[in-house]
């Protein structure tokens, strides 16, 4: 005879503290449960609320140099570690735990305009308007002490400068090779041991301001011009690859890490846009909330979103496949911000902006610091897996889509909305007035290009 008995696990119904509520066992079959529907809305709705309610994303600021921060650096072999260069050509590394320097690498006479470190994260590569190059040997945070004094700062100097003929604008080191890439009247090709470019690339007489590694594809580089046009490069070709011209300029160029086939373009247009190398001909996804020239952009470890720092001095976070940002973030005294950065664990974000700060924030908002239990953690699961599934209700996707901006940025983008509607509203009309065909409806994602050259 087989006798069936009820066997429980005694960790389902043992207490982790001793303060913890006894644990009830619920059926959570629906025909007992017919209000189920009802209560997951309610807590969905709540968790959006209380979402919104322990929002503080600002966890503190960088105070250290005396002009502009005008890029940063990750270093890809220490979590805690981030390199900024200012335009008085200060260049600092930071500890984000204790938001201290660490120590300073003092050389440039110049604006630093380009920081990068190699993929090991031994060596720092700078560059600047004062046309050097300056290679140095990254310290170990661990066996740094941030209180030592000033002048223990003068022992750090840099083991090569190369001089060469312009200025530099950026620089990007390549992945897993030792190699690195400057921007300036032209594209040059660097190796570690070598005085001068071992290879150079040049289309058109413009300045190049921005470059950029393919994470996926070592040997592939993607550039931004003043001239309005962003040029793909290959180093296994004597000559550029493709190039596409934008009606704006293009301030910064970011890969996905995990779809190398994709980057997204921070224009000045105040929008950015996400390409698809093997589709030039047309944006994948059209980011606009910006209400001035986006200045930086910067993807997360996951590839699931990115951030970017604009000139209207505020940050976003967007989806990588979403035309609005989920999260702005604003303090009353930050100022243009002209790089961001995600933290090497995609936890956080660092700005660096015109008052000569840098500003740690939580890249989930109200996302709680600290060690989490196991059943905090749960319920957080399930809160998110709860607002998931009822975020197309109006109540939830009005309260999760609120945001609270500064006036000037409120009212500024009150007025671009009524500037696109005019000009769509004449289009329009110019449209009803023209002969049939005359003037066909271009789609909004090829609407800012102008054309593409191979």
């Amino acid at each position: 005879m087989k006798v069936k008995v009820i066997s429980r696990s005694t960790e389902e119904f043992t207490r982790e503290r001793s303060q913890d509520l006894q644990k009830v066992f619920r059926n959570y079959d629906p025909k007992l449960r017919t209000h189920e529907k009802a209560v997951e809305y309610t807590r969905a709705l709540n968790a959006a609320k209380l979402e919104k309610i322990f929002a503080r994303p600002f966890i503190g600021a960088m105070d250290g140099h005396i002009d502009a921060v005008s890029c940063m650096a990750k270093n890809p072999n220490h979590l805690k570690g981030i390199f900024s260069g200012s335009m008085d050509g200060d260049i600092r590394l930071w500890d984000i735990a204790t938001r201290k320097t660490v120590c300073q690498f003092p050389g440039h006479q110049g604006a630093v305009r380009g920081l990068t470190s190699s993929t090991d994260g031994e060596m720092l590569i700078s560059c600047g308007t004062d046309c050097t190059v300056r290679l140095w040997k990254v310290p170990l945070l661990k066996m740094m002490d941030s209180r030592e004094s000033d002048e223990d700062y003068s022992k750090f100097q840099p083991l090569a400068v190369y001089v060469w003929k312009h200025a530099f604008w950026a620089v990007d080191h390549q992945w897993d090779g030792p190699l690195f890439a400057t921007a300036g009247s032209q594209v040059d090709i660097w190796d570690h041991n070598r005085s001068e470019p071992i290879n150079t690339f040049e289309w058109g007489k413009d300045t190049v301001i921005s470059v950029r590694f393919n994470p996926g594809e070592p040997d592939v580089i993607a550039t931004s011009a003043s001239d309005r046009s962003i040029t793909l490069y290959d180093l296994r070709m004597s000559s550029p690859v493709r190039k596409l011209i934008m009606r704006t300029k293009t301030n910064a160029i970011c890969w996905n890490p995990m779809e190398p086939m994709n980057f997204t373009a921070a224009n000045e247009d105040c929008s950015c846009y996400s390409y698809d190398t093997r589709k030039l001909d047309e944006a994948k996804v059209v980011h606009k909330d910006h209400v001035s020239a986006v200045m930086d952009i910067d993807y997360s470890p996951t590839g699931r979103e990115f951030v970017t720092g604009s000139y209207d001095r505020t940050v976003r976070i967007f989806p990588y496949n979403g035309d609005h940002s989920r999260e702005i973030y604003h303090t009353k005294r930050m100022q243009r911000v002209f790089c961001v950065r995600y933290s090497c664990d995609g936890s956080y974000l660092i700005s660096g902006s015109d008052d000569t700060n840098l500003r740690l924030w939580k890249a989930k908002s109200s996302e709680q610091m600290g060690v989490l239990l196991p059943r905090e953690r749960k319920k957080q699961e399930y809160l998110d897996a709860v607002k998931e599934r009822y975020k197309h209700l109006p109540e939830v996707k009005r309260i999760v889509r609120h945001r609270h901006l500064p006036k000037p940025i409120y009212k500024a983008a009150a007025l671009r909305r009524t500037m696109i509607e005019a000009e769509n509203k004449r289009d329009q009309k110019r449209r009803a007035h023209s002969a049939p065909g005359s003037m066909p409806v271009q789609p909004f994602r090829k609407r800012r290009i102008i054309k593409e050259d191979e």
